[in-house]
């Protein structure tokens, strides 16, 4: 009688371990869970901010801003303004063009990466199309890093002499805020997909 009470006492005991190791489990796994999401989510925020930054800096006519023939001046990728009335640019400048291309290019790249990394919210962060979107945003930040330090050397150079009293503008300003916010969502998103990957499977076999 006293080993039969033994031998349940011990089985309650397994059991009792064996549902808190369970419990601890679903908890870690949850935890883990919500970290995933929270990565992924804040990839996305930053995606979002950096798309609208890439957009208004490369759309508005403040990168620099300048004195010409005594009069306050600004220019753009797009068109240039002397007292608040602005044209197109009428001459073709090779730097120009490349700015706006690799301008353009983070747009769309970082649109791409965005739309990609919302996939995380409906299939999980596992999905492949998280990874592509981290991928995207990344580039977005590099392109737009190439077009920034295109006008940023030919400006220097150029400009610098041809103006004395210059200086860059906030559409400039904006589109190296838009470069920081690319890079950090796509490392988030990767960080997202990466984990997943590495997370070890649950054990499902019981103590014997």
């Amino acid at each position: 009688m006293a080993s039969s009470e033994k031998r349940f006492s011990k089985i309650g005991s397994e059991s009792g371990l064996q549902l808190l190791n369970v419990s601890l489990q679903d908890r870690s796994s949850a935890a883990f869970s919500r970290m995933l999401y929270t990565l992924a989510g804040g990839g996305t925020l930053c995606g979002v901010a950096a798309l609208v930054l890439l957009i208004v800096s490369t759309a508005t006519d403040f990168w620099m801003q300048y004195r010409y023939s005594g009069s306050s001046a600004n220019q753009g990728l797009w068109r240039f303004c002397i007292n608040h009335k602005c044209h197109a640019h009428t001459i073709t400048v090779a730097f120009w063009d490349a700015t706006r291309a690799f301008m353009l290019l983070a747009v769309l790249s970082c649109f791409a990466g965005v739309v990609l990394g919302l996939s995380a919210f409906t299939n999980g962060t596992k999905n492949r199309r998280v990874r592509t979107g981290g991928i995207a945003l990344v580039l977005s930040g590099f392109l737009a890093l190439l077009a920034l330090a295109i006008y940023t050397g030919v400006t220097v150079t150029f400009f610098g002499k041809r103006f004395l009293d210059w200086r860059f503008s906030w559409s400039y300003i904006i589109g190296w805020v838009a470069v920081i916010l690319a890079f950090a969502a796509g490392v988030f998103q990767l960080c997202a997909y990466q984990r997943t990957n590495a997370e070890p499977a649950p054990s499902n076999n019981p103590d014997s």
